[in-house]
């Protein structure tokens, strides 16, 4: 019983997951560390039939948020938001997490908003066999206007 206890279930949105309870306390002030370390009727969180922790929140973005809890690394599949990590980081009070995010979207945003350096060239005269050429060369997002 004893090492059982160390082990703690969450019941995310209707998915499991299962955790240390080291694990969910790398924060000391998150809801999670709160949740296993204060279990009691302050923090008002049910447990389900099997006697885990039921969180009405999106298990989606809970993956990321487990995982940088175990390994402090911010791991987001690409068809994931960022934004929805940085709603769920702010949820559970993850203070470390949520700068991780913000800096990550921040990054990200002047990465883009700096764009490759396009030219424009206009073809003034030019053989039928040059201008496929010239068109084939071109990378995606050209346009081909004939004035």
């Amino acid at each position: 019983p004893a090492a059982a206890s160390k082990w703690v279930r969450l019941n995310v949105g209707g998915t499991y997951f299962v955790s240390t309870r080291q694990t969910l306390c790398r924060e000391p002030k998150s809801f999670l560390c709160r949740l296993c370390c204060q279990d009691g009727p302050e923090l008002g969180s049910d447990k389900d039939e099997t006697g885990a922790y039921l969180i009405d929140r999106d298990p989606t973005y809970f993956g990321p948020i487990l995982n940088y809890l175990r390994h402090g690394k911010l791991i987001i599949n690409k068809e994931l938001a960022e934004e929805g990590v940085l709603e769920e980081a702010e949820f559970y009070n993850i203070a470390s997490l949520v700068r991780l995010v913000k800096e990550r979207i921040r990054d990200n945003e002047n990465r883009t908003s700096q764009g490759p350096v396009k030219h424009v060239y206009r073809v003034l005269q030019c053989q039928e066999e040059e201008l496929t050429q010239m068109v084939s060369t071109m990378s995606d997002g050209w346009k081909f206007e004939q004035v």
